[in-house]
């Protein structure tokens, strides 16, 4: 006789193959991990009524497929249910038999049982037109069937089964969207990827499908870096072993296990949008998400790697977290353990340090800049720059310690490279006094420093600012000397300049060099450029008021000094282009420039 659900079953049931689940193949996860529940309910029963015949080693689940039939079959020698069992658990949509035995195991140990919400069983409906379950439970003569299509309703009776445990059978939807779960290949696939963990050996035929000893529960001294290398390489399809494993086993009032590895080269989509971070959520060895970003905060998200918890709060699908302070926790916890890791390999391994930084750096620099510096003290020493003396990159603290006494800030100035940055005339003179100037190559770099400021009480300086106050007091004079006398040689040049710069003034900050580009706002020559290469900033507004200092202690100065008309047009196109160029910009109208070369020439 057919029997209804209990609970309104055909809305009830309609949501838990269309709503809950998402993905319908982690049905099999489902029906597997029931089948581990099951043979740890037996085990655990066993162990408490003194049974010592059987261990661990006699537990199985098997995996039959029959293309032409159309089914699916799935058995274990688990606790077996009777007939009430069957219509508590299977009649009754949402009850849980596992969640009122892990109270009851609750101080039990190698326990592990998975289910809590007594759902997952009703997931095969999204791929089964009808399930048949058989089941002789542990010390019972009699076995039970129970069969239904789907919310219409289930049938419960007896049947002959030899051996304690259950058996469902499947029988696959028609379509070929569902032929694929009658396939050896895609099944071996999904133990591998959903169910390698669970603890006992899942069978298709004569072959074990799965690993079942994760190595994250193995202490860190039983597992070699060959095996940390092979498991990072097989797991996360890597062609290199990782630049460091990080191992971590967390126990107390939470409980959590964790393997993360630092990999040696970012994948093909890292700095795109495709780019997916997260490390893989394990529920007891099963897996539950393959990308959990809530547990690895983006300044690390090149990290791989799994957490393992049986303490987690899940959503009633699994495939999703709750929202709590257990998440918060893990996240924290590795968020530390990872910048320590970092700053061991700064410390311990530089040339390792270096290979990472050279893959990975520049997240870690969006990562600061995007936290508008809350995230200062966890990213700041973990920094490293190119510089004009050294070299090796350089941090903020091994810069700071080689500054001479008589050095107040700390200077930067951005180029295409370190060796174009040594080039500049702004920087010879600071050369000259002994101070290292950090190369920024990067486009964010500059914004960056604009936002740290300042570190260890030392003010960020671009060797471009006006304020760099490196002028002696007869430096000073002569510059107001030169101001006054040559007036009108400066509002020449900048009118034969127009709108292209701010203003034409003299320096004494300049060597060997006869002119450069500074900028007189906070937006520099180079942020400009970032800003301007960005989609729909052409037009931006925000642009650098570009200043044209001329070296006052240069021989050109001086012939500046003889000149008018024409030709003090020339020479006036002529030095911008060449600031233009020094500075690693291309001339803003290569005609004019050589003409102006021309008529000097000749």
């Amino acid at each position: 006789m057919k029997k209804q659900f209990q609970a309104e079953s055909q809305r009830l049931l309609d949501l838990m193959i269309n709503s809950i689940y998402s993905n319908r193949e982690i049905f099999l996860r489902e029906l597997i991990s029931n089948a581990g529940d099951a043979m740890d309910k037996r085990y655990y029963h066993a162990l408490q009524g003194g049974e010592t015949g059987l261990s661990r080693d006699d537990f199985a689940i098997e995996i039959a497929l029959d293309v032409d039939a159309r089914m699916l079959t799935l058995r274990d020698n688990g606790c077996g249910m009777s007939a009430e069992e069957l219509e508590g658990n299977l009649g009754v949509i949402a009850h849980s038999g596992t969640l009122e035995f892990r109270e009851q195991a609750k101080d039990a140990d190698d326990i592990d049982v998975i289910g809590q919400f007594g759902v997952g069983f009703y997931s095969a409906f999204m791929v089964a037109a009808e399930i048949t379950v058989r089941s002789r439970k542990a010390g019972a003569e009699q076995a039970w069937q129970w069969h239904s299509t789907g919310a219409d309703g289930y049938t419960l009776e007896e049947c002959d089964k030899a051996d304690t445990g259950t058996e469902i059978t499947l029988v696959l939807k028609d379509g070929e969207d569902f032929d694929e779960y009658l396939q050896d290949w895609r099944v071996k696939a999904l133990v591998k990827r959903y169910s390698d963990y669970i603890r006992y050996p899942i069978k298709l035929g004569d072959e074990v499908l799965n690993s079942m000893s994760p190595i994250w529960k193995r202490s860190k001294n039983e597992v070699t870096d060959e095996e940390y290398a092979a498991f990072y390489r097989d797991t996360f399809r890597a062609a290199e072993a990782p630049l460091r494993s990080l191992h971590v086993n967390v126990e107390g009032q939470f409980e959590y296990r964790a393997l993360l590895f630092l990999p040696a080269r970012p994948p093909h989509d890292y700095y795109s949008r495709d780019f997916e971070k997260g490390l893989k959520l394990y529920a007891n060895g099963v897996m539950i998400m393959e990308h959990c970003k809530d547990l690895l905060p983006d300044a690390f998200s090149f990290m791989r790697g799994i957490v393992d918890s049986s303490d987690l709060s899940l959503n009633i699908s699994r495939e999703m977290l709750q929202q709590d302070k257990q998440v918060a926790l893990i996240a924290k916890n590795l968020e530390k353990k990872i910048r320590a890791e970092l700053k061991n390999l700064l410390d311990e391994d530089r040339a390792a340090y270096n290979e990472f930084y050279a893959a990975f750096g520049l997240n870690l620099k969006y990562a600061l800049y995007g936290s508008f510096g809350m995230q200062r003290e966890l990213l700041l020493d973990l920094l490293q720059f190119a510089t004009t003396t050294q070299d090796e990159p350089a941090t903020f603290a091994e810069y700071i310690a080689r500054m001479p006494e008589t050095q107040q800030h700390i200077y930067y100035a951005t180029g295409e490279s370190a060796a174009q940055i040594k080039r500049l005339p702004q920087c010879e003179r600071l050369a000259e006094q002994g101070a290292e100037i950090i190369c920024l190559t990067d486009d964010m770099d500059e914004f960056l420093m604009k936002m740290l400021w300042q570190v260890d009480e030392k003010e960020l300086k671009n060797v471009n600012d006006a304020d760099l106050d490196l002028e002696s007091d007869e430096e000073k004079a002569q510059l107001d000397q030169a101001r006054e006398a040559d007036q009108a040689m400066f509002e020449a040049l900048k009118n034969s300049l127009g709108e292209r710069v701010a203003v034409v003034e003299p320096t004494t900050r300049l060597k060997s060099h006869a002119v450069c580009l500074t900028s007189a706002s906070e937006v520099s020559l180079d942020m400009e450029r970032v800003l301007q290469s960005q989609p729909g900033m052409e037009d931006a507004p925000m642009k650098a008021e570009r200043v044209l200092q001329l070296n006052v202690n240069h021989p050109v100065y001086a012939k500046l000094q003889q000149l008018d008309g024409e030709q003090m047009a020339d020479y006036a196109t002529l030095l911008y282009n060449q600031a233009l160029l020094i500075e690693g910009y291309p001339v803003e109208d290569a005609a004019e420039f050589s003409n102006a070369i021309c008529r000097l020439m000749a």
